[in-house]
């Protein structure tokens, strides 16, 4: 099967009545303010939503229609796309949507339209693809270890694919990197595939921060929307340890994220997120066509020198935007009101709806 063409889903999308959009998404991730944003621009609302865990989405009361599958995959089979046709839909992706669905399911199977650039998803998910992304746009990054055998300082071990921090590790020595894979492996966070698909560069000592932007190809303008920080676990536990605790006990610190927290750069260092965010839209609008669409996110570690070094990046929606369901203190200076990311992303949609352009932001 080739892949899900944007004529395919442009007529779709022309058979739609455009007064009855619905937003859908599926139930994980960023799905409540996605929804919640969708409703406070007047839009009807839908959710996939795998059984038994729907209770926040009905708590919340952000979800107009509720589509319950046994699993998230059943996403891209084709009864469940048929209901979200008929409701007009048009799917918000996120990380979990990502991975559940999968993304060759996502690249062919897949025939419902979805807002922003569905061929960049992969770009994210495969680390030589983002680096190159980062690297076209000559953005700062960490060295690159090809070889586990030539680590010669601390390293940062991470795997393929939408993960949250499952499976990563720092290690320092080509010893340690074995010990830590084997480790892994035991908890069943790694198989040994994953292995030759490590992806190994320097240890950036610095202070997180998450960049939340919106690209607007409507207005061709990059929107600096908000910030966070993340909590992981085992790491964040374990550095609360005191050190002889810390020596004291056999294990390997994990990075899986938990949770987030907003927090606001020093206004020095604005001029950095505004250019690196600027450069990455440019950079994927070379490579990866029309590039990147609505939400993304960079992550970045800022180091002593005061200097914004990239090491991740997201082309969607990202986990840290529910730190500003409200709004963050950026959005608010764009905007003078509440405004998330699902809501941006569904004020991009209404915007098309009245003022055309829909081409240039549906896939």
């Amino acid at each position: 099967m080739g892949k899900v063409s944007k004529e395919k889903i442009l007529e779709i999308l022309d058979g739609y009545d455009k007064e009855n959009i619905t937003i859908a998404t599926l139930g994980s991730h960023t799905s409540l303010h996605i929804l919640n944003g969708a409703k406070e621009e007047g839009f009807r609302t839908a959710i996939v939503c795998e059984k038994g865990r729907e209770v926040p989405y009905e708590r919340f009361e952000v979800a107009d229609e509720f589509i319950m599958v046994d699993e998230f995959k059943d996403i891209v089979n084709e009864d469940v796309q048929q209901k979200l046709r008929d409701m007009n839909a048009i799917v918000i992706p996120h990380g979990s949507f990502v991975a559940y669905a999968g993304l060759d399911n996502v690249e062919d199977k897949f025939n419902v339209p979805m807002f922003g650039n569905r061929d960049i998803l992969r770009w994210e998910a495969e680390r030589d693809l983002e680096r190159k992304l980062l690297v076209n746009g000559k953005i700062r990054i960490p060295m690159k270890y090809d070889d586990p055998s030539k680590i010669d300082r601390a390293v940062m071990v991470k795997f393929p694919g939408a993960r949250g921090g499952r499976g990563y590790f720092v290690a320092s020595s080509p010893e340690e990197f074995d010990a830590k894979i084997d480790a892994m492996k035991e908890r069943g966070w790694i198989e040994d595939e994953d292995v030759a698909q490590a992806h190994i560069e320097e240890y950036v000592s610095g202070c997180n921060y998450c960049i939340h932007y919106f690209y607007s190809a409507l207005n061709d303008e990059v929107e600096l929307m908000g910030m966070d920080s993340r909590y992981e676990s085992s790491i964040d536990g374990f550095v609360r340890m005191p050190a002889k605790g810390q020596l004291s006990i056999d294990i390997s610190p994990s990075y899986v994220v938990t949770g987030n927290h907003p927090v606001v750069m020093r206004e020095s260092l604005l001029p950095q997120a505004f250019e690196i965010g600027d450069k990455l839209v440019k950079s994927a609008a070379e490579l990866v066509k029309p590039g990147l669409n609505g939400p993304f996110c960079i992550q970045t570690l800022v180091n002593d020198n005061l200097e914004v070094v990239v090491f991740e990046t997201s082309a969607r929606t990202d986990g840290g935007t529910n730190t500003f369901m409200e709004g963050s203190s950026y959005s608010y200076l764009k905007y003078g009101e509440g405004m998330s990311m699902g809501r941006r992303v569904a004020r991009e949609i209404k915007n098309a709806l009245e003022n055309g352009g829909f081409e240039k932001i549906i896939t």
